[in-house]
C-alpha cells in the first residue's frame, strides 16, 4: 500500500498524514489496521438485523474513525447513514449499503497489496 494508491481511492492523504504526526509508516499501519478491523461488518449485520441503534453507534465510531484516516470515500457515506440513522430514519438502506461495501471492497484491495 502507497500514499499515491490511497490519494488515487480518494483519500484526503495530507490531512490524514497530518493527524498521524506527519509520519507516513505510522499512517499507512493506521489504515491497515483499519481494513483488518470488522467494525463495517458489525455495521451491516445491525442494519440488516434492523437494530438502528446498534447501526448508529457502529457508523458513528466509523465515521470518526474514517474522518481521522481522511478516507474520504467511506467518510462521506459514513456521515450521511449517521445522521439518517441517529434519527433512527426508517428507509432502505441498501443503496447506502452497497456504496459503503464498494467503497470498503476498493479500500481493502489496496490494503492487500
Amino acid at each position: 500500500m502507497t500514499i499515491q494508491q490511497l490519494e488515487h481511492y480518494g483519500a484526503n492523504t495530507k490531512d490524514g498524514l497530518r493527524r498521524c504526526l506527519d509520519s507516513e509508516e505510522f499512517y499507512l499501519k493506521m489504515v491497515k489496521m483499519f481494513c483488518e478491523n470488522n467494525a463495517l461488518q458489525t455495521l451491516y449485520d445491525a442494519v440488516e438485523s434492523g437494530d438502528l441503534a446498534a447501526a448508529f453507534d457502529a457508523a458513528h465510531s466509523l465515521k470518526g474513525s474514517t474522518a481521522n484516516l481522511a478516507l474520504d470515500p467511506l467518510f462521506r457515506p459514513l456521515s450521511e447513514l449517521t445522521e439518517l440513522l441517529r434519527a433512527r430514519t426508517q428507509m432502505d438502506y441498501t443503496e447506502m449499503m452497497a456504496q459503503i461495501k464498494a467503497a470498503q471492497t476498493a479500500l481493502e484491495a489496496i490494503c492487500a497489496e
